[in-house]
């Protein structure tokens, strides 16, 4: 993965063990400020830039992943292929690709902007709040995965219907209904009417 300047800054290689920062946006997603991630997410929330990425195979099946069990936000749930923050000042499209490398092991063959959706889900078992500006990408997945068992419980690739199903039996992560729905129009033009998104 190319290194920019916000994540060689950032790296958590560098040795430094710093507390990970976020970057805190108003409502129209300026850059604020910055806070440090644990307390951006405790009630009532800090409103801060996200992002989310929807990767699908070439049979038009979304890669779905189970975030693993000692994530301390939503551990255990299922969840889009990939979320998470970019560090400040590092580009939504940058964090997206590094954190999805990061976490499945494979890189993206095709990435685009999907749009934004702001939102604010709390956490009913850890108390913690999403108030995120979330940036959206959808893509294509050509490798194999190779996931992070630190950060992934449990990949799938599933069809539009095969979600519906998982869905109803849960759990899936509060912010996932949401920022699949915003999604939705940039995932129907990737996959073609046929794939039922």
């Amino acid at each position: 993965m190319p290194i920019t300047p916000a994540t060689a800054a950032n790296s958590s290689s560098n040795g430094t063990g710093e507390a990970i920062l976020l970057e805190l946006v108003d409502e129209d997603g300026r850059t604020i400020g910055t806070a440090e991630k644990l307390s951006a997410h405790e009630a009532p929330g800090q409103l801060h830039r996200a992002f989310s990425v929807f990767l699908f195979d070439e049979q038009g099946r979304l890669l779905l992943q189970q975030r693993a069990a000692g994530k301390y936000h939503s551990p255990g749930v299922w969840s889009n292929t990939c979320c998470g923050h970019p560090y400040p000042g590092e580009a939504p499209f940058a964090a997206a690709a590094r954190r999805t490398y990061e976490e499945l092991g494979v890189s993206p063959s095709l990435l685009a902007e999907a749009g934004t959706v702001r939102y604010n889900h709390p956490d009913p078992e850890s108390g913690l709040v999403e108030q995120e500006f979330n940036h959206l990408f959808v893509g294509m997945v050509q490798s194999p995965l190779r996931p992070d068992p630190s950060e992934v419980g449990e990949t799938a690739f599933v069809t539009a219907d095969e979600l519906k199903a998982r869905h109803e039996k849960g759990p899936f992560s509060a912010w996932f209904m949401t920022v699949l729905d915003a999604a939705r129009p940039a995932i129907k033009e990737l996959t073609g009417s046929s794939a039922g998104w």
